[in-house]
Formats: C-alpha cells, structure tokens, sequence
C-alpha cells in the first residue's frame, strides 16, 4: 500500500523543525524498502542570505541533510509500533557523496533513498537527489538508533 505524508504527517515523525526542517511531502513510502520525498526550494530560505547573496545555491550538506530526513520518515514507518514511541535517531556517516549539480531557487528536489540494512540500533541507506530528472546529489548514510527515554 503506497503511503504519502503532507508537512503534518512529517511533522509527526521527525522531530525538526523550522528553520531546519527540509522535507516538504512524502510520495510514496513502502516501510522496509524506499522512501520518495520532495523539497521545494525557495528564495525565502534563510541560508540564501550568506550563500550566496549574489548567487543563491543551496548548500550540498543541507541537501544531503534533507536525504537523510527522508530517510528518517523511512526508518521510522519501517520499525513496530511500540519502537516508535521511544525512539530517536542521528545522522552517523556519509560514504560516496557526490555533488553533480547546484541546486538554486525554484528547482524542486526529489529524494529517492533505499533502505539497505537495519538492525535495532542503526540504519542504512543509499539516496538519490534530483532535479528534473537529473542527478544533482548521492550517497549511503548511516544512523544510530536511540531511545529518548
């Protein structure tokens, strides 16, 4: 069954927030497997003030930040109910990341990230980044998984 999240929805399984919150809507989830999730990049967004003021281009390590948000929603629908109520996660390790193209206001990020192992305390995943259809960023990343209580 294919499951989609609105900001709320989002909201209800990351903990981040404005201005730090980088994932817009989810397309299409499948737990266990793969995540498909967009961002709309704006003008508005407060890094554009320093980077750069005459060129805006969104930072690679805020859309790398914004793939393993996506992944997070993954990792979250892919554990039990009761897990879920106790548990947190943090960004550990990037391998293979690769920049292909800037990203600047107006364009539309479409995150595609697959889940490759899981165990109880950690995740990871492979992810995709891209812009009408081309590839803008990639890479594996890792996280631990905790409990806040």
């Amino acid at each position: 069954m294919k499951k989609t999240y609105d900001i709320r929805g989002i909201m209800e399984r990351l903990p981040h927030r404005y201005p730090f919150l980088l994932v817009d809507r989810i397309i299409d989830l499948i737990p266990g497997k793969k995540v498909i999730a967009l961002k709309n990049v704006t003008m508005n967004e407060p890094f554009f003030m320093g980077h750069f003021p005459r060129e805006p281009v969104m930072p690679g390590v805020l859309i790398l930040e914004a793939m393993a948000q996506a992944g997070g929603v993954l990792t979250f629908e892919s554990v039990s109910e009761e897990k879920k109520k106790t548990m947190t996660f943090y960004f550990s390790t990037m391998d293979g990341v690769r920049f292909r193209k800037l990203v600047v206001p107006g364009d539309q990020l479409i995150f595609e990230i697959e889940l490759l192992r899981m165990r109880s305390n950690a995740v990871k995943m492979a992810g995709t980044a891209k812009v009408d259809g081309a590839l803008v960023a990639e890479g594996q990343m890792m996280a631990s998984i905790g409990s806040n209580k």
